[in-house]
């Protein structure tokens, strides 16, 4: 019991000098989310060069339009980044056919938005190069947030690189 005279301005209740749940992980999760941010940039940096490579190749060696060397090159930088960002990124497990038909909504949707646009814009007579790098871009943002928040929502974390990891804490 404290006297009356007692300073009491440095004690606490017993409720307020407990932590709240969960306030010690947030550092924690800060610093996954980071470094997940860092892996996904640079596995995304390594599709940027397989879609950058893919629309020079076909640029070159080709007289298509400009939407079908987007798509042609998109496609294939989808399909290696997917690969190495569901394993590597965001450790997940979760069925590969349905994380896939995911990834396919959003670029059902950008696919053909960003080709559509990039075409006036070639057609307007901006340079195809600088097309293709706003586009992958804009690609690289929407493709983190759509695959962190939709594709691999409640499945991160659960694959074989990341039960190991755990084990091994």
């Amino acid at each position: 019991m404290l006297r009356n005279d007692q300073d009491t301005s440095d004690v606490q209740p017993a409720s307020a000098a407990q932590e709240t749940p969960g306030s010690q992980d947030t550092p924690l999760k800060s610093r996954e989310a980071l470094k997940q941010a860092v892996k996904f940039t640079l596995l995304s940096i390594s599709a940027a060069g397989i879609e950058a490579l893919s629309f020079i190749v076909l640029d070159t060696l080709t007289s298509l339009p400009y939407d079908v060397k987007h798509v042609t090159s998109i496609v294939l930088s989808v399909l290696w980044n997917f690969t190495l960002n569901r394993r590597y990124t965001f450790k997940s497990a979760n069925n590969v056919p349905i994380a896939m038909l995911k990834v396919g909504l959003f670029y059902a949707l950008f696919i053909p938005i960003t080709a559509w646009l990039g075409q006036m814009a070639a057609g307007a007579g901006v340079n195809e190069y600088i097309i293709k790098g706003s586009t992958m871009v804009l690609n690289f943002v929407g493709e983190f947030f759509w695959w962190k928040l939709v594709v691999f929502r409640g499945s991160e974390n659960t694959n074989a690189l990341a039960k190991k990891k755990a084990e091994n804490k």
